[in-house]
């Protein structure tokens, strides 16, 4: 078992797709080398920002791939691998760990709302057919399912589950979290807006789109976090606040994709049945990003 790599800004990649809406991998690598130039402490592909559930299972394997190949072991990669089977979800964290993945990311997807018990044994047979660390990622407003602290810490239980993603936008779960996982555990921060919160609770890292559009800023409040400097983190967290918000608000592919080519960056197409904002979200997000120029 590899000791935890992730810590600081975790960056999700968009999938672009082209006219027709097939996936752009050459896009894709570079898309995701800008965001290593600009200092990504780790990548994420294939989360919500990626569209991972609108991917085709040989897409995806693409885009694990691709992804690989670019970073090339310059940061670390952790992989989203989750589906609606536990079938699935082996085959695809199976070949993510082959392709050489350092770690992946499971969000318990379901069309059905599923017990507890459910989800654990879901982990359980996932994480006992890898080797490499499994976040367990919670997310009820994408997957409809909401892992209580209870189930995290015994999903904790499970020897590579060694990290929790959380993104229900409830910090004092975070401090929660915190107080019964203990120190060991590594916790994420998944929800945009309450990031400075999220680190002031104890938050290992956080893990977001936002680097594709204003990486400085983001590496900003890591760094005054890690030195103690409570005032300059407010700050260059403010200044990023009505983005963060604003990319939840509409939807990170989406907001991520309009925002990149705003600033002049070919970000190809959205796969339906997502659509580019409209022109009045589109000025909101000029605006927004013209005061962080």
């Amino acid at each position: 078992m590899k000791k935890n790599l992730f810590s600081g800004i975790i960056a999700y990649p968009i999938t672009p797709f082209d006219k027709q809406e097939r996936v752009d991998i050459p896009l894709f690598k570079k898309l995701l080398e800008r965001l290593i130039q600009s200092g990504s402490h780790g990548i994420a592909p294939l989360g919500s920002t990626g569209v991972m559930p609108y991917l085709t299972d040989e897409e995806k394997e693409a885009v694990t791939e691709a992804a690989l190949q670019q970073v090339k072991g310059r940061v670390p990669v952790i992989v989203g691998v989750s589906n609606l089977t536990t079938e699935r979800t082996v085959y695809h964290a199976q070949f993510a760990e082959k392709a050489g993945a350092d770690a992946v990311m499971i969000i318990p997807m379901s069309y059905w709302k599923l017990a507890e018990d459910e989800v654990f044994r879901h982990y359980e047979k996932v994480a006992s057919s890898i080797s490499v660390p499994v976040m367990a990622y919670n997310n009820p407003a994408t997957s409809g399912i909401d892992m209580s602290p209870a189930l995290l810490k015994r999903l904790l239980k499970i020897p590579n589950v060694t990290m929790i993603k959380e993104s229900t936008g409830d910090v004092q779960r975070m401090h929660y979290l915190r107080r019964e996982l203990g120190e060991d555990v590594a916790f994420y921060n998944g929800s945009n807006p309450l990031a400075l919160a999220a680190f002031g609770a104890g938050a290992t890292g956080w893990c977001t789109a936002a680097p594709n559009l204003i990486p400085d800023l983001n590496h900003q409040l890591y760094e005054a976090v890690q030195a103690n400097d409570a005032t300059q983190a407010r700050t260059v967290f403010y200044q990023q606040f009505d983005l963060l918000r604003f990319i939840v608000a509409k939807g990170l592919p989406k907001a991520i994709q309009a925002g990149l080519t705003i600033q002049g960056i070919e970000a190809g197409y959205l796969r339906s049945p997502l659509r580019e904002l409209d022109a009045q979200e589109y000025a909101e997000l000029e605006h927004i990003l013209s005061a962080k120029a």
